[in-house]
């Protein structure tokens, strides 16, 4: 069985509004702890973009007139090498690589954690959490954002919206849909979606704010989340 597993740590939890520097010391001392019990298991965090990337975008497509969805994506991408950057040196005692920005680049991986952020436009930091596990044979990605569990439709938007416990990818997509668009706020991007799919990946979305669930689903015990792929 494989002791990797790839965390997608949604920039909605690293900087909802600024750095939670709270919820980073706590992440930090339980990954820690959870590390240290077993010098075999290996995580990836793959770090989103957060409040910067949505004050940038926001702020970008106020001013310009440029429609150019790669454009925003640059924004949104940088956003997550800020973010990527302070996990990176939280964690640099058990990481002997830079922080990752380009997944099929020439990646050791030889410590316990990899640090990564986003690569390109086209897709999101759930798609380079995808690429990494496929490249190091993860078959087990939990997705940590600030929402609890995918529901049948937003709920912001549709009343009659629930939550899910459990989704095949067939229906998970029908719900996410097939395009990617830049700062879309979807529990799990479309594009990663479809390569989770065929790699038969099992997606865990959870409320990361939430560390010792968190914590559960590293040690195999009953959490609170929505298992895509099962």
């Amino acid at each position: 069985m494989s002791k990797l597993t790839v965390l997608s740590l949604g920039g909605s939890i690293i900087a909802p509004d600024k750095v939670d520097t709270e919820f980073l010391i706590n992440f930090n001392k339980a990954l820690r702890e959870y590390l240290s019990e077993d010098k075999e298991r290996k995580v990836i965090i793959v770090c989103g973009g957060g409040a910067p990337a949505r004050v940038y975008q926001t702020a970008f497509r106020a001013i310009s007139d440029n429609k150019d969805n790669n454009v925003q994506d640059w924004i949104g991408i940088k956003a997550t090498h800020l973010n990527g950057e302070l996990v990176h040196a939280i964690f640099s005692d058990l990481t002997d690589d830079d922080l990752v920005t380009d997944p099929t680049a020439d990646i050791a991986f030889s410590n316990q954690v990899l640090v990564a952020a986003g690569w390109k436009p086209g897709f999101s930091t759930d798609t380079d959490a995808v690429y990494l596990a496929q490249r190091f044979n993860g078959k087990l990605i939990i997705n940590l954002s600030n929402i609890a569990k995918v529901y049948t439709a937003d709920p912001k938007l549709d009343p009659t919206a629930t939550p899910i416990d459990s989704i095949c990818w067939e229906k998970f997509r029908d719900i996410v849909g097939n395009e990617w668009i830049p700062g879309k706020n979807l529990p799990f991007d479309p594009i990663a979606s479809k390569t989770a799919e065929a790699e038969s990946m099992k997606v865990i979305c959870a409320d990361g704010r939430n560390i010792e669930n968190t914590m559960a689903i590293l040690n195999g015990k009953k959490f609170d989340g929505t298992v895509i792929g099962e």
